[in-house]
């Protein structure tokens, strides 16, 4: 048994102080008034005492694997390292996003193949069972118009190799990108090619007469997840598009653009997801909707690292001290709500009997977070010192 003292442990409902947080193995036991027969006793030396975060939605390994266009790294070599900056962010359960484009006028990357999807999945899957800081997952994220992504991601499904999937619908002139300026700026921002001579409105012209994957397709795609217990998201929700996406039967909206269609998925039914990156910034990148704005319209459930991991949990202290919302309920949205969400809830997400014992120790200096330690399965997997 393993005594944790001196803490202020952060459950999904309140802060508690003065109290012993105990785990055994893997699990914890519970929070007492004593360490009782514990053989190890850990000073948290008056941090909070957090669940592990819980990311729903991380970019991050694909710039480890390719921090260059013209780079590439070994794939085990960059999850490794991934996975280092994901433990320093307190991220203890990732869901690495990885995406099927077919187009190729946006996001253009050697990584976003069948070839490398399936290699990356294969890479995830075998971490599993191998030496490792945190559990790696697999978020696929499905561009409606790559009409090979419908047998990739069957495939990797009946295999048990991806743990989310998302659909995805680039188009310009609608969802994030319904400003098609704002669509050509990206898309020439991330170096794709084939721009000879491309405005604005040709782009547009180029998206007009796709293929795209079938309702049936999509719903087929979202029935076979579920028996496998896996969830689904949408991306860039409009207003416009619940009926449908609940016809799918995805039940996560991923950055919805406006704080109307925000609160239509909250009416939905639908986990709602922002990034924290916005909240830091204080608006997106895209001039969508703001992540601070939404939570504190309680119209954000869920809170994800997107392409900055660190911002998940500088964000949970940045709405805590400077918008006031309760600490717990800013923990929840990084913890115990993605757990919910994603299915995972009777193992992981909180500071609760029974759960496995991912916790993190944070000091705060000058409203800032810092992180001291993580334990992984009640394993201290990682643990620094600041100096001055």
């Amino acid at each position: 048994m393993t005594a944790i003292k001196n803490g202020k442990i952060v459950t999904p409902n309140e802060v508690i102080e003065n109290s012993i947080l105990l785990i055994e193995n893997d699990r914890i036991q519970g929070i007492s008034d004593n360490t009782g027969n514990a053989e190890t006793i850990i000073d948290a030396g008056g941090s909070y005492v957090l669940p592990g975060l819980i990311d729903v939605h991380s970019d991050r390994l694909e710039q480890f694997i390719q921090p260059r266009p013209s780079s590439q790294m070994d794939f085990s070599f960059a999850l490794k390292m991934c996975e280092r900056e994901m433990i320093s962010a307190g991220i203890t359960t990732i869901f690495h996003s990885i995406a099927l484009y077919n187009d190729d006028y946006f996001n253009v990357s050697p990584l976003r193949t069948k070839e490398n999807t399936e290699k990356i999945a294969d890479l995830i899957e075998e971490s599993r069972s191998c030496a490792r800081l945190i559990r790696n997952r697999v978020h696929l994220r499905i561009e409606i118009d790559n009409l090979e992504a419908f047998d990739i991601a069957k495939n990797v499904i009946s295999q048990s190799k991806v743990h989310l999937i998302s659909f995805m619908d680039h188009t310009p002139g609608q969802g994030q990108y319904s400003d098609l300026n704002v669509y050509y700026k990206n898309v020439l921002e991330m170096g794709a090619f084939k721009m000879e001579n491309m405005t604005a409105q040709s782009l547009a012209e180029h998206h007009e007469n796709k293929s795209m994957l079938s309702l049936e397709q999509l719903k087929e795609l979202a029935s076979f997840a579920r028996e496998k217990k896996i969830a689904t998201a949408s991306h860039d929700d409009t207003v416009e598009n619940f009926d449908v996406n609940r016809e799918i039967g995805v039940s996560i909206s991923e950055f919805p653009i406006t704080m109307e269609a925000a609160k239509k998925a909250k009416e939905y039914g639908f986990s709602t997801v922002v990034g924290a990156p916005n909240i830091l910034r204080g608006n997106s990148h895209c001039g969508n909707l703001s992540g601070a704005h939404a939570i504190l319209e309680d119209a954000a459930d869920i809170i994800c690292s997107d392409y900055y991991p660190a911002a998940m949990l500088s964000s949970i202290f940045r709405m805590h001290t400077k918008q006031g919302v309760p600490l717990e309920q800013m923990v929840n949205r990084a913890t115990l709500n993605p757990a919910k969400a994603l299915g995972i809830q009777d193992d992981y997400g909180s500071i609760e009997q029974g759960k496995k014992a991912d916790i993190i120790f944070v000091n705060t200096r000058e409203n800032a977070p810092e992180i001291t330690d993580v334990f992984v399965n009640g394993n201290r997997a990682l643990s620094m010192q600041y100096w001055s």
